[in-house]
């Protein structure tokens, strides 16, 4: 006769989906947090002022980890948190004005560079690719984020009466040349960490 106060192989896979989707929930805040975090170690770079940020690194764990739509959450919650006054943008800015300033593409560019990663990193049947996919998949990354953010630079410059225009060149200097070498070494930082994690993260949050 079968134990009543057993679980049962059922009771158990309940249990087990209950687990994942409680840490799915959980994992959207706390990269939210890890993004905050990054984004108040801030150096500010001349002439235009466009701070280098652990931002990004943030941004890219988090494309890595959680996948297009957990990604695309946590992101969400940081931009909305910022929109609404608190101090998570970088430098410790917060509101509107910083997302339609000359840095508010780059902040778009989080939201849409996070199915990027996914969809190099993830194999047909779900596992994880290997380090150089990881590699390709966080400079992608980074350059959607670029792609964004520095034509927004250029734009928003030549509108706003109160700051100076930028020419194209400049632009594509300040606005993503002089963020090549810590863009490397983000993606380098990201792929050891993703090497380790990712295995066991996957399986858990996609």
């Amino acid at each position: 006769m079968p134990d009543a106060s057993r679980p049962t192989a059922q009771d158990r896979a309940r249990l087990s989906e209950l687990e994942r989707n409680l840490l799915r929930i959980t994992s959207v805040p706390l990269m939210t947090l890890i993004i905050i975090a990054g984004s108040h170690i801030a150096i500010p770079t001349a002439p235009y002022g466009i701070p280098i940020t652990l931002q990004t690194l943030g941004v890219l764990l988090c494309a890595l980890a959680l996948g297009p739509r957990l990604g695309f959450a946590s992101v969400a919650l940081y931009l909305v948190m910022g929109i609404l006054g608190i101090s998570v943008f970088g430098e410790g800015k917060a509101g509107l004005p910083v997302l339609l300033g000359q840095t508010g593409g780059y902040l778009l560019g989080f939201l849409f560079c996070q199915p990027i990663a996914h969809m190099i990193i993830r194999r047909e049947d779900g596992r994880v690719r290997g380090w150089l996919a990881i590699v390709i998949a966080g400079l992608a990354v980074h350059m959607t984020i670029f792609a964004f953010g520095v034509p927004w630079l250029h734009w928003i410059r030549g509108i706003d009466p109160e700051a100076d225009p930028i020419t194209w060149g400049n632009a594509v200097y300040y606005g993503f040349v002089v963020f090549i070498p810590g863009m490397l070494l983000k993606t380098g930082i990201a792929t050891v960490i993703a090497v380790w994690a990712l295995p066991s993260v996957s399986r858990t949050l996609w």
